[in-house]
């Protein structure tokens, strides 16, 4: 489960057009194959995934590409269909590392003085930026997103083409629980990569982002931010960035000092913070053009392309209306690697997923092996770089496998093996997370992503029949945002129904103390029955669960 403290859950992009009944899933029909889920073997697989030999599965390394294999192999053991890339198990896409190249420059003309900005004290390019030479005259149109499913354009009828747009950071109402943008924290719509794909999109030659200075005080340098993003000493873990995302964006990406930002528009009549301030604007605000400004910007980013994987085998269904469809079962395989602390073994994070994902693909092997067979199709899927950012989740939803208005909904298993632990005074990284104890959750397992879908809460509750696990529906609207923390959220994003199964964090989450003897495989054994009984109900149903 990524650590990285992610902000509000944004509001979902329905996908449009998909025709859906009403939802029904009873959990009356006992799923086929439950009785080969055991203990001692979902124990055995993560005991091999955590093990010293796999090193932590830190994407990149050798650990990681091993446990990619062990995937693929016990996929193929069970017979799964190799649905991925050529013919075989894996789903291919690229990491980015980007480094800064030599030829970066700014020059503006505003009200007949030259202002030439200085790398490093003015402007940077940022990580995602395209490579080249751009001019043009300038246009603020505040913070730079279109987002039609909340009724928000920042853009309108105006034309940027061949015109340097600047943006704001973050977006309208983050101080406003009832923001249209969901609450309190940034949604993926605040997302910089988005912003500049948006006015490429929209024919702007570059963009140009500066902090909203109206609701947050910045120094007016951007020295410091300069020294974290392109520092010469290289991290343990590279900052990668998703390549589908990265590799579309061509034009200029630069980050700009809000001393930069107010010399361009000094003269305009309107401060900085008035600008700001009018990017509030519901709905989103007009464009203010500054033709008297025009500005020359070199940006020279290079990007190294780092191939990876996530592994994916399908069990076909046999409906000849529904097999078209599809069930998405998900864990990831990546972790935190090897530090001098020692080994991140990833016991709960997330080897007992993938052990979870494994026994129910054997559930459905064997099932199959006996003729009974789902009607819709069930992907098991093992993503990677979910600690990178949910990279290779997302790295689906953009080439997925089948288009994603086929896919009836998605379970996610991250951490089911441990019972949610908070300290008292607990770090930052559990903040919103009530203090509890381990006992107190030994029967627990939380489910996310309850609200997003009503049809879907009212099948995992249908599916608990048997297990009788004390289902804690609590967590999609907190401070700690597990929400949007673990593989299923690039899903919601996309308009997927999709479930989060998460038996909580506890004190060795994210540390070398995460072990495969902690943790409880009699309480695993259940959880991976539910989400095994769950996938059986989804795609045994006639129709299919609608998000709210």
């Amino acid at each position: 489960m990524n650590a990285f403290m992610a902000h509000r859950p944004s509001t979902v992009l329905v996908i449009a057009g998909v025709a859906v009944a009403a939802f029904t899933a009873t959990g009356e029909e006992t799923a086929p194959g439950r009785d080969t889920i055991a203990a001692d073997e979902l124990r055995r697989d993560v005991f091999q995934l955590a093990s010293d030999e796999m090193g932590g599965r830190l994407v990149g390394t050798a650990g990681n590409r091993q446990a990619a294999e062990f995937i693929a192999q016990r996929f193929d053991a069970l017979g799964l269909i190799p649905i991925g890339d050529e013919g075989r198990y894996f789903h291919n896409f690229d990491l980015v590392v980007a480094n800064l190249g030599r030829s970066n420059s700014f020059e503006a003309h505003v009200d007949g003085s030259d202002v030439r900005a200085e790398l490093g004290e003015d402007f940077y390019p940022e990580r995602f930026s395209g490579s080249g030479r751009a001019k043009g005259s300038l246009a603020f149109v505040g913070f730079g997103i279109s987002a039609p499913s909340l009724d928000h354009d920042d853009y309108g009828t105006f034309d940027v083409s061949a015109r340097v747009v600047v943006v704001l950071d973050h977006e309208p109402g983050e101080a406003e629980n009832d923001s249209v943008f969901d609450g309190l924290f940034s949604s993926e719509h605040a997302r910089g990569v988005r912003k500049a794909l948006e006015a490429q999109r929209r024919g702007a030659s570059a963009v140009l982002f500066v902090s909203d200075l109206h609701n947050h005080s910045f120094p007016s340098s951007v020295q410091g931010e300069m020294d974290e993003v392109w520092s010469p000493s290289l991290p343990r873990v590279p900052p990668y960035q998703l390549g589908a995302w990265v590799s579309d964006i061509h034009i200029p990406a630069v980050r700009i000092s809000v001393d930069l930002a107010r010399r361009l528009f000094g003269d305009s009549g309107l401060s900085l913070v008035e600008l700001s301030e009018m990017a509030e604007t519901e709905g989103g605000m007009s464009p203010v053009e500054r033709t008297d400004v025009f500005v020359e910007v070199t940006a020279t980013v290079e990007r190294e392309l780092v191939p990876e994987k996530n592994v994916v085998g399908l069990i076909e269904g046999t409906d000849p209306e529904l097999r078209d469809e599809w069930v998405i079962l998900c864990a990831h395989y990546d972790h935190e690697g090897t530090t001098n602390r020692g080994i991140f073994r990833g016991a709960d994070d997330d080897a007992s997923g993938v052990a979870g994902l494994l026994e129910i693909a054997e559930a459905y092997a064997r099932a199959s092996d006996g003729g009974q067979h789902p009607r819709r199709s069930i992907l098991f899927a093992a993503w990677n770089a979910e600690e990178l950012g949910l990279l290779g989740a997302w790295a689906y939803t953009e080439r997925p496998l089948r288009d994603l208005e086929d896919t009836v909904a998605v379970i996610n298993l991250d951490m089911i093996g441990r019972h949610e632990e908070i300290p008292e005074n607990a770090e930052s990284r559990f903040r919103g997370l009530k203090p509890q104890t381990a006992d107190s959750n030994r029967n627990a397992v939380n489910i996310l992503g309850y609200s997003y879908s009503t049809d879907l809460r009212r099948a995992v509750v249908a599916a608990n029949l048997d297990t009788a696990l004390d289902l804690r529906f609590r967590y999609d609207d907190n401070r700690s945002n597990l929400l949007r923390r673990s593989d299923h959220w690039p899903f919601l994003f996309s308009g997927v129904p999709a479930v989060f199964v998460h038996t909580g964090l506890h004190p060795d989450y994210h540390t070398e103390r995460d072990e495969a003897d902690k943790l409880d495989y009699a309480k695993m054994t259940r959880i991976v029955s539910l989400a095994h009984q769950l996938s059986w109900d989804l795609a045994q149903s006639d129709s299919r669960p609608a998000l709210n």
